[in-house]
C-alpha cells in the first residue's frame, strides 16, 4: 500500500494480518492511520523552534504558537538599588550599601497547549537613593500558568551598615533550577566604606558579593561578578549581570576590586567604574558613603526568555539564540 510523509511521519494503516509492519509500531489490526514514532519532529513547520525574549519591564501576556506543546522559561529579577549618604562630608566613610542582585530562575519542560495566554511580569531595577530608606528593591520577575508561578525575586535595597541579601527564588510546581542573587557584603568594619552592588545569580551557581574596601572575597561562577569599589573616594560600584542565553561554561562572571569594574557572567552584562550603576540582567547598584562621591547606582532590570522547539532546555541544551532559526521575537 502507499505512504507518504506529513512533517516527517510516516503514515499509513497500522499493522495488518499478514501486512507490513512499520519501524516502531506494535499495535494490533487496527486499520487506523499513524505517525510512527521514530519519525516524529523531523522536518516540524518552521515556526515550530522559535523564542520571546521580553526585556521591557512591567507586565506582558505570552500567547503559545500554534504546533507548540512544550516550553522552557528563564527569569532574571532586578538588581537592588544602592544608597548614599546625602551630605557633603569629604572624609565620610559610612557603610552605605549596594543593592543585591537579581535571582535566576530557569523551567523546563512546561506542558502548554497551542493558544494559552500565559501572564508574566519583568522586573524593574532598584532605584538609588538616600539615607536611610530612599533606596528601592529590584521587581521580582514572574511566570504563571494555570498550575502555579514561578517567581525570581528582585535584590534587596542597598541600606546602612548591614548585609544586603540578593533576590531568592520560588520554582512553583514547575521542574528546573537557578540560584539567589549575590550580596553587599558587610563584615561589622569601621572605616571601609560602601560595598559594591551584588551579582546577578547563575544557571549554576550563585551571584558574587559586592566588595568594599580591604574585602578579599573572590567569585568562580557563572552569573555576574559583585561590584567593586573606589580606592581614592569612598563609594563602590554596580554588580555585574547575567544573560538569558544559558550558561557557557567559559564566560564566568568576575569580582569587581579596587577601581576594578565586575564582569558579568553567561553572556551578562559588564559593570563600569565610570558610574555606579549595576550591569543588565539582574545587578546590584553601587552606595557612596557621602553625596560628595556620587548618589549611589541603580539596579540592573530584569528579563524573561521563553523557548520552544525539539530537544531544548535549560541551562545549557540548544538554548543558543541561533537554535531560534531566526524566529525570534523581542518585547
Amino acid at each position: 500500500m502507499s505512504r507518504w510523509r506529513s512533517q516527517g511521519g510516516y503514515i499509513g494503516l497500522r499493522t495488518l494480518t499478514g501486512g507490513n509492519v512499520y519501524p516502531g509500531d506494535n499495535s494490533d489490526n487496527s486499520g487506523q492511520w499513524d505517525i510512527v514514532s521514530p519519525y516524529l519532529k523531523q522536518n516540524l513547520p518552521p515556526d515550530y523552534m522559535g523564542e520571546y525574549q521580553y526585556i521591557s519591564t512591567g507586565s506582558h501576556n505570552f500567547t503559545v504558537p500554534a504546533n507548540v506543546t512544550s516550553i522552557a522559561v528563564v527569569l532574571v529579577g532586578g538588581g537592588g538599588g544602592g544608597m548614599y549618604y546625602n551630605s557633603s562630608g569629604t572624609t565620610y566613610t559610612y557603610a552605605m550599601q549596594g543593592g543585591g542582585g537579581g535571582a535566576l530562575v530557569y523551567l523546563n519542560p512546561i506542558t502548554v497547549t497551542p493558544g494559552d495566554i500565559l501572564p508574566l511580569v519583568v522586573g524593574v531595577g532598584g532605584f538609588s537613593g538616600a539615607y536611610s530608606t530612599g533606596s528601592t528593591a529590584g521587581g521580582d520577575s514572574t511566570f504563571t500558568t494555570t498550575a502555579g508561578t514561578a517567581t525570581a525575586k528582585g535584590g534587596n535595597p542597598g541600606r546602612y551598615a548591614a548585609q544586603i541579601l540578593g533576590g531568592l527564588l520560588t520554582l512553583g510546581p514547575f521542574g528546573g533550577s537557578g540560584w539567589y542573587g549575590g550580596s553587599s557584603q558587610y563584615d561589622g568594619s569601621t572605616g571601609n566604606g560602601s560595598a559594591g552592588g551584588g551579582g546577578a545569580g547563575g544557571y549554576s551557581a550563585v551571584g558574587g558579593f559586592g566588595n568594599h574596601r580591604n574585602s578579599t572575597v573572590a567569585y568562580s561562577g557563572d552569573g555576574g561578578g559583585g561590584g567593586g569599589w573606589s580606592s581614592t573616594q569612598y563609594k563602590s560600584y554596580g554588580g555585574a549581570g547575567v544573560g538569558i542565553f544559558g550558561n557557557v561554561p567559559t564566560d564566568i562572571g568576575v569580582q569587581g576590586g579596587a577601581d576594578t569594574p565586575a564582569y558579568g557572567g553567561s553572556g551578562g552584562g559588564d559593570a563600569s567604574t565610570a558610574n555606579q550603576n549595576a550591569a543588565n540582567y539582574g545587578g546590584g547598584g553601587g552606595g557612596n558613603s557621602s553625596v560628595v562621591s556620587g548618589t549611589a547606582g541603580a539596579g540592573g532590570q530584569g528579563a524573561v526568555r521563553i523557548i520552544w522547539g525539539q530537544n531544548r532546555s535549560f541551562p545549557g541544551t540548544n538554548v543558543k539564540l541561533s537554535d531560534s532559526n531566526g524566529n525570534v521575537t523581542v518585547v
